[in-house]
Parts: structure tokens; C-alpha cells; sequence
């Protein structure tokens, strides 16, 4: 029997979305170390009207060396969720954000993000690694 998940995804949008690339030179100076840019990602949440929460997922994409010369691109993508109206239990309501939410999101937001990056003069650019949410909210709690 699986249990029914104690909140449901309303809706996500694109809250906002930052690229800045200060000239031609700067991108072919970036393009050669695009190497050095790194991932970031930050989770909030905010609490709404009638048990519902809006979680905000900002992803980072900038260089771990700050050079002069550097892009950078955020996104901050929004997800409002309905929880139950009997979980009370305040650990269980962050894992759902902090973990269960990321992990139904974020197939749909890497997309988003690397289209914005190629679409922004960077077609080659991957994540190779996945995003383990499970693991990053256990390493949070130790």
C-alpha cells in the first residue's frame, strides 16, 4: 500500500530569472572557463494563506574564481504547495520541502536552466551530476 503524500504542487513558475554577460569579450573569456562555474542552489519557503507554502528554488550557475570578467545566471523558480490539513509535524513539513518538493521539480527546472544557458551563448554546457536531495537534507541534519 503506498501512502497518499501529505501535500499536493499547486502550480510552479519562473519567479525570476537574472543573466548577465557584460559584453562579447567577457562571453568569449567565460567560454574558455566556463569549466570553473559551478552549481549553487538555495531552497526558502514562505509561508501562505490555507495551509499552503510557497518554496522557492534558486539555481546558480557562476565562477568559483571571481574573475573580473565573469556571467552569471540565477533562476528562482516557484512552487506553491497545498499541505495536508492534519501534518503538523514541523520536521516532516521541511523534508517535504526541502526534499520531497525539489526531487518532483527538479527534472523540469535543470531543463529550464540549461536552455536559459544555452540560449544564452553557452551551447555545450551539462550538469553532470545529479542533485541528490535525500543526501543533502540528511548531511543538514548531522
Amino acid at each position: 500500500m503506498t501512502m497518499k503524500k501529505p501535500y499536493k504542487i499547486l502550480l510552479n513558475f519562473i519567479k525570476d530569472l537574472s543573466v548577465e554577460t557584460k559584453d562579447t569579450e567577457t562571453l568569449l573569456f567565460v567560454k574558455d572557463r566556463i569549466s570553473s562555474y559551478q552549481l549553487g542552489i538555495d531552497i526558502n519557503s514562505k509561508a501562505l494563506k490555507n495551509k499552503m507554502v510557497e518554496v522557492s528554488t534558486t539555481l546558480s550557475f557562476k565562477d568559483k574564481n571571481n574573475n573580473d570578467k565573469q556571467s552569471l545566471f540565477t533562476l528562482v523558480y516557484a512552487t506553491i504547495i497545498k499541505i495536508d490539513d492534519d501534518l503538523k509535524d514541523k520536521k516532516i513539513l521541511e523534508k517535504i520541502i526541502l526534499c520531497d518538493v525539489q526531487k518532483e521539480i527538479y527534472k523540469n527546472l535543470e531543463r529550464i536552466f540549461i536552455n536559459l544557458l544555452h540560449d544564452s551563448g553557452f551551447p555545450n554546457i551539462k550538469f553532470e551530476k545529479k542533485i541528490d536531495f535525500e543526501k543533502l537534507y540528511n548531511e543538514r541534519l548531522n
